[in-house]
């Protein structure tokens, strides 16, 4: 049996998932605020956290340098002596994990909303991930910051470290799909595995690029903080919008 829609996917997209022809519907009931309000909060504590990791790495701010240093250093040494580890970090990195997988996973996520009749739902998610590569990459502009530098490097990467655009990328994607099973009333067993799955590639992902020497952990952290800002702000826009957007239509009559 199907899941039972959740009220708020409900709702936001009211106008396409209404049957064409009905003559009389149940009278729309505002979302509660309270998932809108999560968000709103989970997305100001990112942001505020990114600032900060963002403030620390450009000052180069010393305990944070000399940690980067130790643990980049650490795990390249790793690498060198593991050949066979090393390759298949490179291979979920640079093909399970890699942002061009992780935009192909939310094309075909767009044209499945789309298909379904939830258009605007999926200009919703689509515009997100287009805001988080046009985020990424204005960051790494602005900070400019270096990579890690080997004499013996077994992997290499292009644009400036900070931050990940891997680590922001996989968490955007992994967060939008979980944000999606939940606002459809998915069933408990989908979402606990999309949540387990998304874990596992988001720190996965995070050690590999450190693992390979091609980023230094605050590079990995300032991609998740940005991606979790993100994706929070987005889905509480969208469940304010949905509220707003069920008052203005009023009772039915």
């Amino acid at each position: 049996m199907a899941p039972t829609p959740h009220p708020t996917a409900r709702t936001a997209d009211d106008e396409t998932a209404t049957a064409a022809g009905t003559s009389a519907r149940p009278a729309p009931v505002a979302p509660s605020a309270a998932p809108a309000l999560g968000s709103a909060a989970l997305a100001a504590l990112a942001t505020a956290l990114a600032a900060l990791l963002l403030v620390l790495v450009v000052t180069r701010w010393g305990p944070l340098m000399t940690l980067d240093t130790a643990l980049t250093d650490r795990l390249h040494r790793t690498a060198v002596a593991e050949p066979g580890w090393t390759q298949a970090n490179r291979v979920l990195s640079d093909w399970v994990w890699d942002p061009w997988a992780m935009r192909a996973l939310l094309a075909a996520v767009v044209c499945r909303l789309v298909l379904r009749g939830q258009r605007r739902l999926g200009i919703w998610v689509a515009a997100t991930a287009l805001t988080g590569t046009l985020l990424q990459q204005a960051v790494k502009v602005a900070v400019g910051r270096e990579r890690p530098v080997w004499p013996d490097p077994v992997d290499s990467a292009h644009y400036a470290a900070f931050p990940s655009g891997h680590a922001m990328s996989v968490l955007v994607a992994g967060a939008l799909v979980c944000w999606l099973l939940w606002l459809h009333g998915a069933r408990p067993l989908w979402r606990w595995a999309a949540g387990t799955a998304v874990v596992v590639s988001t720190v996965g992902v995070g050690v590999t690029r450190v693992y390979l020497g091609v980023h230094w952990p605050s590079d990995v952290l300032g991609g998740w903080l940005l991606g979790c800002a993100l994706v929070s702000g987005a889905a509480a826009a969208y469940a304010a919008s949905a509220r707003r957007r069920v008052t203005r239509s009023g009772p039915a009559g």
